[in-house]
């Protein structure tokens, strides 16, 4: 299994589950972080069509393009079941955030064969390790 830098080091495109439309929750200001250091976000919201300037879908189900990171910001009793979806679309890894754990959403994932991380919040670590996606200009 991959470590939490390498996820993100190998990942392009971040779905993110429960993206919010409020500036003051992380919900919406980690996956903005993660935007404006250069990975494509899609934010999964049933109730917003479009969040930082990205169209939303309203289940991983919709997105029509290939996901390398599911991001998790809903209830721990619902990560089993978002980890089944991203199971479904292909996922590579699914990465609960910061406070989010469970171990049947885990069994899922290891039993799938792909990365997963809890408990962690994903912005922390981009910041930590010092990542970018964003091309430099010289």
């Amino acid at each position: 299994m991959r470590s939490p830098r390498q996820i993100l080091e190998e990942s392009v495109t971040i779905a993110v589950v429960g993206a919010s439309r409020n500036p003051g929750k992380p919900a919406h200001s980690v996956p903005a972080q993660m935007l404006r250091h250069g990975w494509r976000v899609i934010p999964v919201n049933p109730y917003s069509d479009e969040l930082w300037e990205q169209r939303a879908y309203p289940v991983l189900a919709e997105i029509p393009e290939p996901v390398d990171l599911v991001n998790v910001f809903r209830p721990a009793e619902e990560a089993a079941e978002v980890v089944r979806e991203a199971v479904e679309i292909g996922a590579r890894a699914v990465w609960l955030q910061l406070g989010i754990a469970s171990p049947e959403a885990r069994a899922i994932a290891e039993e799938a064969g792909i990365d997963y991380v809890e408990d962690e919040c994903i912005a922390v670590v981009r910041a930590s390790a010092g990542l970018t996606r964003k091309i430099q200009a010289s």
